[in-house]
């Protein structure tokens, strides 16, 4: 059973840069999908970046060109990159990933907070 764990939230002023990571471990089966996501309070999640197993990276129009997904096979890890902040950015994110049969697996999120 393949677990992802996620780090690199915190608290940051508007306009810095936080850095999102999500490792898996345990068995991992092949990794077709991996996409952040993000929920609010009072708002539903949505997805904010993705990459495929073959690199295509997506990414939410309200990030792009702040936000960069990239990942390190060696490590089983995937990273956010996020730059220039804003108080909207401000969620629980959360890695998740698409195995075989199209089945999906959660971490436990990492909360990020963005001071104006």
């Amino acid at each position: 059973q393949v677990q992802l764990v996620e780090s690199g939230g915190g608290l940051v002023q508007a306009g810095g840069s936080l850095r999102l990571s999500c490792a898996a471990s345990g068995r991992t089966p092949s990794i077709n999908y991996t996409g952040w996501y993000r929920q609010a309070p009072g708002k539903q999640r949505e997805l904010v970046a993705g990459i495929s197993s073959g690199g295509t990276t997506n990414y939410a129009s309200s990030v792009k060109g702040r936000f960069t997904i990239s990942r390190d096979n060696a490590k089983n890890t995937v990273y956010l990159q996020m730059n220039s902040l804003k108080p909207e950015d401000t969620a629980v994110y959360y890695c998740n990933v698409v195995v075989v049969f199209g089945i999906q697996i959660w971490g436990q999120g990492t909360q990020v907070t963005v001071s104006s």
